[in-house]
């Protein structure tokens, strides 16, 4: 039998570990839960405690994680805010992210998947047009309910709130319920997380245009939920948005937030930062938008390493410069697995690149050839925001080129491989023989020639 100190100790280290607080009526739960992992290692208490409390012990953290979270959720819980959501919100931003065309979105406690999902598909079906790109994380330190989330597979009782018309559209039936439509499931990526733990890539500075964050902020102590909306409002973008569960709040005058009301509904949207006075403009032409690339040789690749594995893909010997690259994640490892028709693969490195290190250009463009094989029109956005975070990057411009002709759209087309061809003289080596497809410089620009001769628009 659990001894009163004992407990207190152990709902010490879960609040120490994984900054969540118990009320009184969990202490039978909790008292359960030691005994359990207790003896699941052949410990008694006092040895498990000391052994929690003495050094990281992630994999247990994930075992008390998953026995003594509340899971139980459903798709478009709290159906009045996603109504505020579909009605207000998500037009703000649309008109707002224009420019870019992306929708970054984050489910915090995302549980088995329900949120995040039911999200990505609120995104998906305002967005305007299919060009534009929709990217939802989903974060929780359940690891059994992630592997829920990743299977995108779910029961009739988990779709009881949501719309028929939805759940026509957006899911597939199965002999025992339902999956989300792969075109959703594909813009969601989920990954184990403790909150009261630290992630910089994970809660980058202004990496987000909406977060929800529902049913998580009770759990935890003062100390964490204090420090999670701070890493929450950083995380925003300008003008980004914040929902909380209905017991939780921010307060009234939050640093940095003002709280928004419709009907009985609260959220938060993230003050706009004034813009600084810019300096008279210079008459030169206006620098490139540009966004750090994606790792290629990485830390943990030396430079000779990497160029062996660049010179076998220049001699069109994939698996083996695959072999030399090992599990690194860098973007050649991407353009490899592509080269060798392992397309999901490919897919799964450029976005867990995004996921580190933000938009990139070579990463998107990546994501654009992985698409030409499934569907055009998200190859030929994923290549314009390759463009946009690069001006000076003639692949893109290349390639929707190319995909414009495929449609039979010679303007179009013609202005990107005009662009391509100014572009491609000062292409970098490295992108030509990661993008090129086994063409160098001279062969690309006689592509483009023939190709804009083809068009046959005048300028």
């Amino acid at each position: 039998m659990t001894g009163s100190k004992s407990l207190a100790r152990f709902r010490d280290l879960l609040q120490k570990r994984l900054g969540w607080t118990f009320a009184d009526n969990d202490l039978t739960q909790t008292a359960t839960v030691l005994t359990t992992r207790a003896k699941a290692h052949g410990l008694s208490e006092r040895d498990y405690l000391d052994r929690l409390d003495g050094r990281r012990w992630t994999a247990e953290i994930a075992e008390l994680a998953q026995a003594l979270s509340i899971t139980e959720t459903y798709f478009f819980r709290h159906e009045e805010q996603f109504r505020v959501l579909q009605e207000r919100v998500l037009p703000d931003l649309i008109e707002s992210r224009a420019g870019q065309r992306v929708l970054r979105i984050f489910s915090v406690g995302c549980s088995s998947g329900e949120e995040a999902y039911s999200l990505a598909i609120a995104a998906a079906t305002a967005k305007p047009a299919d060009d534009w790109i929709v990217t939802v994380v989903g974060v929780d330190a359940n690891r059994q309910v992630l592997a829920k989330a990743r299977s995108a597979s779910y029961s009739p009782w988990s779709l009881r709130d949501t719309p028929e018309d939805v759940r026509t559209r957006w899911f597939r039936r199965t002999s025992d319920g339902y999956r989300v439509d792969e075109r959703v499931a594909a813009t969601v990526r989920f990954a184990e997380h403790n909150v009261a733990g630290e992630d910089p890539q994970l809660w980058r500075t202004a990496g987000y245009d909406l977060i929800f964050c529902r049913n998580l902020l009770m759990y935890l102590t003062d100390d964490v939920r204090a420090n999670l909306y701070r890493k929450m409002t950083r995380a925003l973008a300008d003008g980004g948005y914040l929902f909380l569960g209905h017991t939780d709040s921010m307060g009234p005058r939050p640093d940095g937030m003002v709280v928004c009301h419709v009907g009985g509904t609260v959220y938060y949207q993230r003050q706009v930062t004034p813009a600084a006075p810019e300096p008279a403009p210079a008459p030169a032409s206006p620098p490139a938008v540009r966004v750090a690339r994606p790792p290629m040789a990485g830390p943990d690749l030396g430079a000779d390493a990497y160029r062996r594995a660049l010179g076998l893909l220049r001699d069109d010997r994939f698996a083996e410069a695959l072999d030399a690259l090992g599990d690194r994640e860098v973007l050649l490892r991407g353009v490899l697995l592509a080269q060798l028709g392992r397309v999901d693969e490919a897919r799964a490195t450029a976005h867990r690149l995004i996921d580190v290190g933000g938009p990139q250009p070579d990463a998107h463009h990546l994501l654009g050839i992985c698409h030409e094989l499934d569907c055009a029109d998200q190859a030929t956005g994923q290549y314009k925001l390759a463009a946009y975070l690069d001006s000076q990057f003639a692949m893109p411009r290349l390639r929707m080129g190319l995909l414009a002709r495929r449609r039979g759209d010679d303007t179009g087309a013609a202005d990107h491989l005009e662009a391509a061809l100014r572009l491609l003289a000062a292409e970098s080596e490295e992108r030509i023989m990661l993008f090129g497809g086994g063409f160098g410089r001279l062969a690309l620009t006689t592509l483009c020639r023939t190709e804009l001769d083809a068009c046959g628009v005048r300028r």
